[in-house]
């Protein structure tokens, strides 16, 4: 789905992006409902930002990358968390184009995204490569997500990735197996 955020696009850098999880559920510019084999996902663009929120059996999860007034937490390269019964894994890169090769990627992108079943997308009024983008699957049950997160006068383009998967806890009395070395005789 590709939608005009009703919103003027400021000029907010990517260097200004902050990540949380467990937040509630922020005021949403665009949001997109999915139900991926027993998950609930939204997928929420918040202007140049966004947030996703998860809804399974074994519980909830959020995430939101937005530009957070008072954020300590810079935007991570990566990060692989347990939390509770969740694993959770987020990787994060920054590209720097040149102003063809981001119209290029930009129109790439939102060609890709808008008429995905699971994708959503907003541009920005007056502003045709500023833009956010999501597209999210399930896939050997696990819940993953992408996002990219425009920046036309800086020429970059934020890209993450995360997936969420329910991780079971071992069980009580199992034999732990560890490698033995390897012996010469």
């Amino acid at each position: 789905m590709l939608t005009t955020l009703q919103t003027a696009y400021s000029d907010t850098r990517a260097a200004d992006l902050a990540w949380a999880l467990g937040r509630e559920a922020l005021p949403a510019l665009a949001v997109l409902d999915l139900q991926l084999s027993g998950a609930s996902l939204q997928l929420r663009l918040l202007g140049a930002s966004h947030q996703v929120l998860l809804e399974e059996e074994h519980g909830s999860c959020s995430e939101t990358v937005a530009c957070i007034p008072g954020s300590s937490t810079p935007l991570p390269l990566g990060v692989a968390k347990r939390i509770g019964g969740w694993e959770y894994e987020f990787a994060a890169r920054v590209e720097t184009l040149s102003r063809g090769s981001f119209a290029g990627r930009a129109q790439e992108l939102l060609a890709l995204v808008a008429d995905h079943p699971n994708g959503l997308a907003g541009t920005f009024p007056g502003s045709p490569h500023a833009f956010t983008a999501m597209l999210a699957q399930r896939h050997e049950g696990r819940v993953r997500w992408r996002t990219w997160h425009a920046y036309p006068q800086e020429g970059q383009l934020v890209v993450t990735r995360t997936s969420v998967g329910f991780c079971p806890p071992p069980r009580r009395g199992a034999p732990v197996r560890t490698a033995m070395p390897a012996t010469r005789g």
